[in-house]
């Protein structure tokens, strides 16, 4: 196992994991109960991490964070066209409907 990813928060982590597992490289969030600890040991030692299984998928997964932390935040609003409900410009499904917008 090889750590890809040290993240601010846990949903954070299951975030990144998620990206990861949908593009087929197989994503691990650890220290997931870690910030209980929180005094006894370090604070950047209780930080959820993103543990890939393997070693080859490194730099695929590397360059997907990397465009994800980069990705540019959209504002504004849209409308489905199955259903005319109101969604956030970034989404890409109806979050009503489920239709792809």
């Amino acid at each position: 196992m090889i750590r890809i990813y040290k993240a601010a928060d846990l949903p954070q982590a299951h975030l990144i994991a998620g990206l990861l597992r949908h593009a087929g490289i197989d994503a691990r969030v650890l220290n997931e109960n870690a910030q209980g600890g929180l005094g006894d040991i370090p604070f950047g030692e209780t930080y959820p991490e993103v543990w890939i299984i393997n070693a080859p998928d490194f730099a695929r997964a590397h360059d997907m964070i990397a465009d994800f932390e980069c990705a540019p935040v959209e504002s504004g609003r849209i409308f489905c066209r199955a259903c005319h409900e109101e969604n956030p410009a970034n989404f890409e499904l109806c979050w009503n409907c489920g239709e792809r917008i």
